[in-house]
């Protein structure tokens, strides 16, 4: 009885300590995103004259106004377009790629899969110029366009890394029981592999997702005028317009982030689901 009273004890002890650490790690990773949104309600010289941890006076929705009005809704809808379309693509290939290298046994699929992988290690900078060039060469300059290809190229090695471990674990036997209806190759990939690949699909949306919203590298590179321009741009050209007014650049932050985190509320769980997968067998 004491010794079950000593692990009952520590196991308290555990539980309060690892909820302590969770509690102090969401106030450390909200904090930013707080204040970022208190202070873009506030008034122009507001942050200089009363703090920038200072509650605003009142709620001013001017600089989300301000920002809407003045030509964000124009970069919002390129991204969204470019990220669209780019990920759509992408889970595609990736899938595609994927489905034969961790199902099939031939003997080019271990170089292949290490060129892939080794294809990681490619800095995007290296390729600003030669994509500029091609996009020159090629007239997608200057616009939207030009951004898919680059977005997809460069997320293709990871995809395929991470989408390949995850359909190899895939229980065999569902894949032999459909071959024993009369289910196809082509067939098995569209109704049973990707249904089933779905939390690893959400998975590399979220993270590829993630980092197509924010690319800012060839979003530059390869677009000149402002109507052809992404939210990272946005961002830029309206720090550079609203240098001394710090509220109105958090109002472009906020909006920048909200489809981010709407994003990662609906597809959550398939995320957990998607990095869990093959921890756990039997």
């Amino acid at each position: 009885m004491d010794q079950y009273k000593k692990n009952k004890q520590k196991s308290i002890i555990c539980w309060v300590f690892a909820f302590a650490l969770a509690i102090f790690y969401l106030i450390v990773s909200f904090m930013p995103f707080i204040f970022m949104v208190l202070n873009s309600f506030k008034e122009k010289f507001e942050m200089l004259t009363k703090g920038v941890f200072n509650l605003p006076d009142s709620l001013n929705f001017a600089n989300y106004t301000e920002v809407l009005t003045g030509g964000f809704s124009k970069y919002f809808m390129n991204s969204v377009i470019v990220l669209t379309i780019s990920l759509l693509l992408l889970l595609f290939i990736a899938a595609c790629a994927s489905y034969p290298l961790a199902r099939f046994k031939f003997k080019l699929a271990n170089p292949i899969y290490a060129g892939i992988v080794a294809c990681m290690s490619i800095p995007v900078h290296i390729t600003l110029i030669p994509v500029f060039k091609m996009s020159r060469a090629t007239g997608l300059y200057d616009s939207i366009w030009a951004l898919i290809g680059p977005y997809i190229a460069f997320a293709v090695p990871i995809s395929v890394f991470i989408l390949t471990s995850f359909m190899k674990e895939i229980p065999r036997e569902i894949e032999e029981s459909a071959e024993i209806d009369g289910c196809g190759k082509i067939q098995m990939f569209f109704s049973v592999i990707l249904p089933l690949a779905k939390p690893g699909l959400a998975t590399l949306a979220i993270y590829n997702g993630v980092n197509m919203w924010n690319e800012f590298s060839f979003a530059y590179t390869l677009t000149q005028s402002s109507e052809n321009r992404t939210l990272p741009l946005a961002i830029w050209e309206f720090q550079g317009q609203y240098s001394m007014n710090t509220p109105m650049i958090m109002a472009v932050l906020t909006l920048t982030l909200l489809p981010m985190i709407v994003m990662f509320i609906i597809f959550q769980d398939k995320l957990v689901k998607g990095m869990t997968a093959g921890a756990v067998k039997g």
